[in-house]
């Protein structure tokens, strides 16, 4: 059920998924970035920061250690987990697009899930207990709740390693390449209520990059990427 979650996020192996975030404080559009995000299979990601007042910036993320890569900097610099879901626009939440490798899953029940506004009818579901099995897992656990008669994902309680709830998801279904995805995800964070964050995955193709875009000395040495 987890994988098949998954696949309507991202169902190639190595792809490019080009992402804009809408950062909104108190109901209002406060900011707008754009990412570029290189994943491929063993949970390796390469982010690279495109909005201008982020230009150059770079994440790279190999299994559970991570690089923050800054345009002026000559260094990598390694950041933790929790770190990664610091600043405007959580990294953590743009480049993690499946569950099936960083949890283990337990079905919890069968329920109903209300989509707010929306005058529909609740939807029939199955809800899942979602555990971190390593220790690079954006999230510590995670509800989860997909439509029982596709596996799709509706809504995702995201929680920190304390066990504090951190943000809520909420996905969004729209067509790509004339098939059933998520296209937006929005983010309704827990701990600041003001703020809310939608990431649209405006485009999704299969790309494989050379070995050496995620080797952090290179992307160091390297910083005006044409990618």
């Amino acid at each position: 059920m987890i994988k098949n979650a998954d696949n309507y996020r991202l169902d190639e192996s190595s792809a490019k998924v080009v992402s804009e975030v809408k950062l909104y404080q108190n109901g209002e559009l406060d900011k707008t970035r754009q990412y570029h995000v290189y994943t491929r299979p063993d949970r390796e990601s390469l982010v690279l920061f495109k909005s201008q007042v982020e230009a150059g910036q770079k994440m790279l993320m190999l299994g559970d250690n991570y690089w923050l890569l800054m345009p002026k900097s000559r260094r990598p610099i390694r950041i933790t987990p929790m770190q990664k879901l610091l600043g405007e626009a959580s990294v953590g939440d743009i480049s993690t697009l499946t569950w099936s490798e960083d949890y283990q899953g337990e079905w919890v029940g069968e329920t109903q899930v209300e989509i707010a506004n929306s005058g529909s009818a609740p939807i029939a579901a199955n809800q899942l207990k979602l555990v971190a099995k390593t220790g690079g897992a954006s999230y510590q656990a995670i509800d989860l709740w997909l439509d029982a008669s596709n596996d799709f994902p509706i809504k995702a309680d995201l929680y920190l390693r304390s066990g504090k709830l951190a943000k809520q998801a909420w996905f969004t279904e729209g067509d790509r390449s004339g098939q059933k995805r998520v296209v937006e995800m929005t983010l309704l964070d827990q701990i600041q209520p003001a703020k809310k964050t939608v990431i649209e995955y405006q485009d999704v193709q299969p790309m494989a990059l050379d070995d050496k875009y995620y080797n952090p000395a290179y992307l160091s040495r390297n910083s005006d990427l044409e990618l």
